[in-house]
């Protein structure tokens, strides 16, 4: 699938499904370029592990670029909404309008810029909140909209969007993680971080990663306040 020639940019959040995402792009033989997106998230130390990340997964480059996503608010993680404990029904307030869609975008131009024929992103729809655009619909149509929208897709060179967790529940995460040497305790999931990056242990991001450690049967690494 990738060579050593083959560039790919890989969405890098400093969580622990991205940086396991970006270490199966660098097991393909992909030269990893990672981008990461400041948006105003509430949970900014996850910016700090999204770079750590890059450098212990031998990205070539690591990129952050800033977008104001609380300024338009409608979300626990960017607006001055409490992050709730446990997620009810329905859409989670903890959903980001358009974030994932954003994310893609930034991250379709600068593949255009490098030259790029794949993307790589974290989103998954087994153990997850239950996000729009963490199904497979929405990359599916996502797809459709690089090869349309780019010069790159109009030109025929073509731009591939992977997302390899899809279909992976939380626990075969782990598994792909510690099998690719994936540090778990230098990523951050809680959507309520403090500034050290140490997790809340009770919001939704933390329930899901939380039991994934335990499905798996390993020992959970991550830094609880």
């Amino acid at each position: 699938m990738g060579n050593s020639r083959n560039k790919a940019v890989v969405l890098v959040s400093g969580g622990m499904d991205s940086a396991v995402t970006l270490a199966m792009a660098r097991e393909l033989g992909f030269a990893c370029h990672a981008l990461s997106v400041a948006y105003g998230q509430r949970h900014s130390s996850e910016l700090i592990a999204a770079a750590v990340m890059a450098r212990q997964l031998d990205a070539i480059s690591h990129k952050t670029v800033q977008v104001d996503l609380r300024s338009l608010g409608g979300s626990a993680l960017t607006d001055d909404i409490e992050v709730p404990e446990h997620g009810g029904p329905g859409i989670p307030v903890t959903y980001v309008p358009a974030r994932n869609t954003i994310m893609l975008s930034i991250a379709l131009g600068w593949a255009e810029v490098l030259g790029a024929n794949d993307i790589f992103c974290g989103v998954n729809a087994v153990d997850y909140s239950g996000y729009p655009d963490c199904r497979p619909a929405f990359i599916e149509s996502f797809q459709r909209l690089a090869i349309v929208a780019t010069k790159a897709g109009i030109e025929g060179r073509g731009l591939r969007i992977h997302a390899p967790l899809m279909a992976m529940g939380k626990a075969d995460i782990v598994r792909e993680g510690l099998r690719l040497g994936v540090d778990f305790s230098a990523t951050i999931s809680c959507y309520s971080a403090d500034a050290d990056g140490l997790a809340c242990g009770h919001c939704d991001a933390c329930r899901l990663r939380a039991e994934g450690f335990v499905a798996a049967g390993v020992s959970d690494p991550t830094r609880y306040r």
